[in-house]
């Protein structure tokens, strides 16, 4: 496509003389239009467009010097040459300041004009190459599903993906310019992360580190980092590049891996501790009920009474032991699932009954959305389990009431479980964390519950999801292909 010159010069004759060649010049592809005033010459550069204007400093309604920036306005990647017969240094500097691209005194040569508006459109045609990479290079960087975060050699942020926005909630807008933002990272992982941009600026060698980053809801994603060094003139670092990679699934299924293969190295003592466990269990289960009979036949109330008392904490404790044991079992090696069409609803109906005194004494309300028809194939005993601990894990973090919510639902894909309560929620830090086997908050608490839920839940094929908001409460959806039936909505995942 050919250039577009605009010729600004009231003196018709010269301005069709510089049209003529620059349109002959063997070694420029133009096409020249012409204007004799400043203001025609803005009306046809707003209209048409140009690459070079080629102005002459005197015109009649005002100077070329002055016309530079709007034309440079109208036209941004555009070039400006003056032409002047009376030229001053103030008059020079003026044009350049203003922007001019060169500055021709009359009377010239045809090929110093052809000359300069070759210059000038080899200048327009590298602005454009550059503005198409940086086009392109932002569209990558933009589009990348990674993490990518950039610094200037000061250690500023300068760039920002919408990939890291997304994750972090942080605008790309309030990032830019500032410091690595605190709020984000914790002390000692932002001191790391400064640490391998100072390694990667200093010795221009790529460096990799994994740090936390807090997400937009608040938890702590694990991404690995790789910090390299761009080079500018002189060797000069310009800029340091991290790409980061959210690993933290892939930590998680470590640790699953690693549990797994613990706990099945632990399945024969397990199966030695429970046998071994369970005989003076029952033997002292036994003993108390002789004890009990005992001590009824006593005839001093003051006696009895306490007696009776430190029986009763003998027994609970003693069935602690046994739900232990049983959970440990579970967890080391347990059975495989039937597979039976599950009415989920009655699931959760029957745990909520099993439960309907301990809720009572939690002065809980009780919300149930547990509409027919949400099936999944499975083993309705293991999926009773798993109902049962939700239950008793939402019933813990609610001592002075609250409200628990139960709900069943599916869409055509798949069906769900949901177990909500109004506690404190889940501590970000920890979330990751919370059904490894073990793991646990609570004084008294053994860290099996959730563990086990996992296992059972990946045993049926499904995935648990947990959405939960500090001082709003915690909501656990578990949720399974569809096993028939048809399903409600999906309700919100947030107990608010």
């Amino acid at each position: 496509m050919a250039a577009r010159i605009l010729i600004v010069d009231d003196n018709e004759s010269l301005a069709r003389n510089l049209r003529d060649v620059l349109e002959g010049a063997r070694e420029l592809d133009v096409e020249v239009a012409l204007a004799q005033t400043g203001q025609a010459a803005l009306a046809r550069a707003r209209r048409e467009g140009f690459d070079v204007a080629v102005v002459d400093v005197k015109l009649p309604d005002q100077s070329g010097v002055d016309l530079i920036r709007p034309l440079r306005e109208a036209a941004p990647q555009a070039e400006v040459v003056l032409l002047t017969g009376f030229a001053t240094v103030d008059t020079a500097i003026a044009a350049l300041r203003a922007g001019a691209f060169a500055f021709i005194l009359k009377s010239f040569r045809p090929g110093e004009l052809i000359s300069t508006v070759a210059q000038a459109l080899e200048k327009i045609a590298l602005k454009r190459e550059r503005e198409e990479y940086e086009h392109r290079y932002r569209a990558i960087v933009d589009a990348a599903d990674v993490l990518i975060l950039g610094l200037d050699a000061g250690g500023k942020v300068a760039l920002w993906n919408p990939r890291l926005a997304a994750m972090t909630g942080l605008d790309p807008d309030a990032a830019i310019g500032g410091e690595l933002p605190e709020a984000i990272f914790e002390e000692s992982d932002l001191r790391r992360l400064a640490g391998a941009f100072e390694t990667a600026r200093e010795e221009g060698a790529a460096t990799e580190v994994e740090v936390g980053v807090r997400d937009a809801v608040g938890a702590i994603r694990r991404v690995r980092w790789h910090m390299s060094a761009v080079r500018g003139t002189g060797k000069k670092v310009d800029l340091v590049y991290g790409i980061g990679i959210d690993v933290t699934a892939r930590r998680a299924l470590e640790r699953r891996a690693a549990d797994a293969e613990a706990l099945n190295a632990m399945a024969p003592l397990a199966l030695g501790l429970a046998h071994e466990i369970r005989n003076p269990l029952n033997a002292a289960v036994l003993e108390l009920h002789l004890l009990s009979r005992g001590i009824d036949r006593l005839g001093d109330a003051a006696v009895r009474d306490p007696m009776r008392s430190r029986v009763r904490i003998v027994e609970s404790e003693i069935k602690r032991l046994e739900r232990l044991l049983t959970d440990f079992l579970e967890l080391a090696r347990p059975r495989a699932p039937q597979r039976e069409p599950v009415d989920l609803s009655r699931v959760v109906g029957d745990v909520l009954e099993l439960e309907a005194e301990a809720i009572a004494a939690n002065k809980l309300e009780l919300e149930r959305d547990l509409g027919p028809g949400a099936t999944a194939l499975g083993d309705v005993e293991k999926l009773k389990q798993v109902v049962l601990n939700l239950v008793v894990n939402a019933l813990d973090v609610m001592p002075e009431g609250g409200t628990l919510r139960a709900f069943v639902g599916g869409d055509d894909k798949e069906v769900w479980i949901g177990i909500g309560d109004t506690g404190p929620g889940v501590d970000p830090n920890i979330l990751a964390e919370i059904f490894d086997p073990f793991f646990t908050t609570k004084a008294a608490g053994t860290g099996l519950g959730l563990a086990i839920v996992r296992k059972i839940v990946d045993q049926h094929g499904g995935r648990v999801v947990v959405d939960t908001r500090k001082g709003t409460g915690t909501t656990v959806r578990v949720i399974f292909p569809k096993g028939g039936g048809s399903h409600s909505v999906p309700p919100p995942s947030v107990v608010h």
